[in-house]
């Protein structure tokens, strides 16, 4: 094996001597390739001996990076650098580097952000809590007790009988107010979960519940601070309405919808025609749930409201189908 190793140097370095310009990339491939002379020797190397082995392999690649350095100087030698390929690449340092792609914050994630920023700028505080409820806080202490209609539009996923995941973050108003005294002023972001899916809804999503007790608060302080949420959030000549609803734990409530940022108000697909679009519900907290929590309906008064957070981002970037948020399409998420 070690004559056949020092043979095929001697004729790899008589070919070399007598090589022309058009001869250089044969001689590659024939001596130097993946496929040449040299790698199959060095492969034939496992039949030798054990303690031959680590020798004739030292040798075989010695040689062959002798004779690519004497090829690469031939290659020099004849100006065939730049037509023919180098045994030993060569590095370009006015290449551009390679970059990696750099992550973003998930669009849900940046509205997220965005309405907790703007409630921070008007004073209220961030208050978080956990994803599974009691019933009691969940239902009960909101004013909605057992076998109440409104439990119907929660959609409830149950742990035991008195455990849930929490169906709104709403139930962070009463630990909040079973712990402090007024004023406060407060909003809660979080994930909840309802047993609903289809292109608006999924099983679990983020939303904003805000409140405000203090004396004296009206409706009119309500609809100032939604006024100004709605205007940092979409735009400041955005038409605002409120029509009247029901929930539960505020009374009197109401949807809160602004004009179609799709058509402008015109009417289109999205807004039913109607020009209008519902972006959250809000309302004067219900003195029942003042009781509750021992706070006096006489002394004190607040507002509450709740938004979905992919229902805002949806609107501010005029996607249509919710499910595009969990798909995880980096095609769709690189966008935002």
């Amino acid at each position: 094996m070690e004559d056949e190793i020092l043979r095929l140097k001697s004729e790899a370095h008589v070919a070399l001597a007598d090589l022309g310009k058009d001869d250089l990339e044969p001689f590659r491939v024939k001596y130097l390739g993946r496929k040449g002379l040299f790698t199959s020797m060095m492969r034939q190397l496992g039949q030798a001996s054990a303690e031959d082995r680590p020798r004739l392999g030292k040798l075989a690649n010695d040689i062959k990076q002798e004779l690519a350095q004497a090829f690469a100087a031939k290659q020099d030698a004849l100006g065939g650098g730049q037509q023919g390929v180098s045994a030993v690449p060569s590095l370009d340092l006015t290449l551009t580097g390679r970059s990696e792609p750099c992550g973003r914050p998930h669009p849900v994630t940046q509205v997220m952000e965005e309405v907790c920023g703007i409630f921070e700028g008007l004073g209220f505080t961030v208050a978080e809590g956990p994803d599974v409820e009691t019933d009691f806080y969940n239902f009960e202490a909101l004013n909605i007790p057992p076998h109440h209609p409104a439990r119907d539009m929660h959609d409830t996923f149950y742990v035991s009988d008195s455990l849930l995941l929490r169906t709104h973050t709403s139930p962070m108003q009463i630990r909040t107010m079973t712990e402090q005294e007024p004023p406060l002023r407060m909003i809660a972001p979080g994930k909840v979960y309802r047993c609903d899916s289809d292109i608006t809804h999924t099983p679990m999503f983020h939303q904003v519940e805000g409140f405000l007790v203090d004396r004296k608060v009206s409706f009119a302080d309500l609809k100032g601070v939604l006024s100004v949420f709605i205007a940092k959030m979409f735009d400041a000549d955005t038409a605002i309405r409120f029509r009247p609803s029901f929930f539960p734990f505020t009374e009197p409530s109401a949807e809160v919808d602004i004009g179609c940022v799709i058509c402008a108000g015109k009417g289109c697909r999205v807004c039913k025609q109607t020009g209008w679009l519902e972006i959250l519900g809000a309302g004067m907290i219900d003195p029942a749930v003042f009781a509750k929590i021992g706070y006096d309906p006489d002394q004190y008064s607040g507002f509450a409201f709740g938004l979905g957070i992919e229902r805002i981002a949806m609107l501010k970037y005029g996607i249509t189908d919710i499910r595009l948020y969990y798909e995880n399409d980096l095609r769709f998420l690189s966008q935002f």
